[in-house]
């Protein structure tokens, strides 16, 4: 019996709170009879429509966002840099645009499905560290946007159970943005300190 996170989670309408509270749960796929899952152990949160780095911001809507509109406990896929796939859950209500991206897991299940679908035999670590190769590993695809969180057997997230406190959560600028201005900084990545699978300092 699964411990699917109820949609009340992803109704809230504090995304940042949202992403800070996905630490430490775990992310399960089931895709072409493969299971795998891992815990979240990083995330970046994204407030369309004031915030400069969201795909919805300034109340941009295009075909292509369109699922950042829609409830909170859908699933955002979209393609960075015309190669990766990027894992987003959209939180909120209807129309509200925020979502979290799903930069990094520490997998648990499933490991040799993610060896082979990374070509990559010898550094487990790596498997799921940073959102292309999460999804990459996890079977994800631009196929999987518009999953339901909570309804699909594709794509879902439990409560494992574990907890963190304050001190072993770190909070810092998201990475990657090419922009100046308040929101450049903003700390709104978070992540396990001191944990290898991480995609980026985890001092």
């Amino acid at each position: 019996m699964t411990k699917k996170i109820p949609i009340d989670f992803y109704r809230r309408d504090d995304v940042v709170q949202i992403a800070l509270d996905l630490i430490g749960k775990d992310l399960y796929t089931y895709i072409e009879g493969k299971i795998c899952a891992g815990t979240i152990v990083e995330t970046e949160a994204y407030r369309g429509p004031e915030d400069r780095a969201s795909h919805a911001f300034n109340n941009r809507r295009t075909p292509s966002n369109e699922m950042m509109y829609r409830a909170g406990g859908k699933v955002y896929m979209y393609i960075c840099y015309g190669i990766h796939d990027m894992l987003n859950i959209v939180t909120g209500a209807e129309g509200c645009s925020h979502a979290v991206l799903i930069r990094a897991i520490e997998p648990h299940t499933g490991i040799e499905h993610m060896r082979e679908r990374r070509k990559l035999y010898n550094d487990d670590h790596r498997l799921c560290q940073g959102p292309g190769s999460l999804a990459k590993a996890m079977g994800l695809n631009k196929s999987h946007n518009g999953s339901d969180i909570l309804l699909s057997d594709k794509i879902w997230i439990e409560d494992s159970g574990k907890k963190f406190s304050a001190d072993e959560i770190k909070a810092s600028a998201r990475i990657g943005l090419n922009f100046d201005g308040p929101y450049k900084m903003i700390p709104w990545r978070f992540y396990l300190k001191g944990n290898n699978y991480v995609s980026r300092s985890n001092l």
